[in-house]
């Protein structure tokens, strides 16, 4: 699965599609409140659902992206992918 996960972000980079990847950890809650700062570090008991890595991609389409997400849960077979659009200076 790694190998094959690697063949497909070595495609990705080569088209230059791929923009970043990563991981994330547990989290961090910054709180304002009567112009005080409160730092609260993670895991939240609350969370049900945790994202432990990301790719940004850049696409022409929702479609494309639906796409590669496709190619990728084939490679990881069953499981949720959240997809979020990203928006920049050129498309705010």
């Amino acid at each position: 699965m790694y190998t094959e996960l690697g063949h497909y972000l070595d495609e990705l980079t080569r088209s230059g599609v791929l923009v970043a990847t990563g991981g994330l950890d547990a989290g961090t809650r910054i709180t304002t409140s009567g112009g005080e700062l409160t730092v609260t570090d993670g895991p939240f008991a609350e969370t049900k659902e945790a994202i432990v890595s990301f790719a940004v991609v850049e696409v022409a389409s929702r479609e494309e992206a639906i796409e590669l997400t496709r190619r990728f849960q084939a490679i990881f077979g069953e499981g949720r992918t959240m997809m979020y659009q990203v928006f920049g200076p050129a498309t705010a």
